[in-house]
């Protein structure tokens, strides 16, 4: 249960800065959230939504671990999608990417498998 509430503390700091940074600040989002891999776009404010929804989802998390573990479960799948078919072919072909943001996203596709409430989840 702590290792929970000590995943829901950190996306609340990280999706917090992010969505933030993207909704209200989106251009500021392009060089420090971004790395300045990507011009501005809307699409800043659109992530900026997401990770806004991340970021309530995991207050609540400190709250009620084991029922909000399905947005641990959500993060784990497009994390790692973005990791595979975005993050992935951008670093084969020597493109820009938000380099930092990739290697957050690595260290948590690796650690949320362990913390995340498998049984309580699917009842396995």
């Amino acid at each position: 249960m702590i290792g929970l509430k000590v995943i829901y503390l950190a996306n609340i700091l990280v999706a917090g800065w992010i969505s933030i940074s993207s909704l209200f600040f989106p251009k500021v989002a392009a060089q420090t959230v971004f790395s300045g891999a990507f011009t501005y776009s809307e699409a800043f404010r659109l992530v900026g939504a997401l990770w806004g929804a991340i970021f309530i989802l995991s207050i609540l998390g400190l709250f009620l671990p084991q029922k909000m573990a399905l947005v641990l479960l959500f993060q784990l799948i497009y994390k790692g999608s973005w990791l595979i078919f975005a993050a992935l072919p951008a670093y084969l072909q020597q493109e820009p990417f938000p380099r930092g943001m990739a290697s957050f996203f690595i260290l948590w596709v690796l650690v949320l498998p362990f913390v995340i409430p498998w049984k309580a989840l699917f009842g396995i």
